[in-house]
């Protein structure tokens, strides 16, 4: 492939053209955007789904038993809709223990010690039903959700889109 007189420089800039257009041939996916511009994408994305929709209950519940207030904003429950489908999507098998783990926090005792306390599961466990009505995610046999391919490609496109806006 490289001729017998490249020196060491132009052979490591030919190896750095190709690694690049191999990059640049394949698609973008998820792992290749920021979490938070993912996140906000495809939240709005769900907010404008007729598939996906409210509980009656979103502005009565809080995210958990160590939160004093219910979130401040309207969408809310969108936006944790969209991470959860983008955690389930990078770690296939996740199921709503872990998911309550992942968005637990410190329980906060006054003057005494704090504590580690999980998330509200009832919020997990009805977006990730509602993730499955539409084809999203599915149930694994071991237990836990894994991302179907339609899902991983309505996740792709959306990254691929956000992925355009920042350049």
């Amino acid at each position: 492939l490289l001729p017998t007189h490249a020196t060491h420089r132009n052979a490591s800039r030919i190896f750095i053209f190709l690694i690049t257009m191999a990059e640049e041939e394949r698609g973008i996916c998820v792992r290749d955007v920021a979490a938070k511009d993912f996140i906000e994408a495809y939240a709005e994305h769900l907010k404008n789904s007729d598939k996906f929709e409210l509980p009656v209950w979103a502005d009565l519940v809080k995210t958990g038993t160590f939160k004093e207030l219910a979130p401040y904003g309207d969408d809310w429950f969108y936006v944790r809709a969209a991470s959860i489908a983008r955690r389930v999507y990078l770690k296939p098998g996740t199921g709503v223990g872990s998911l309550r783990r992942w968005y637990g926090g410190a329980y906060r005792n006054g003057v005494r010690h704090q504590h580690f306390l999980k998330a509200n599961g009832g919020i997990v466990r009805n977006v990730l039903i509602q993730l499955e009505n539409m084809k999203v995610c599915e149930k694994t046999e071991n237990g836990g959700r894994k991302m179907t391919r339609v899902g991983q490609q309505d996740l792709d496109r959306i990254a691929t889109a956000v992925f355009a806006d920042e350049e």
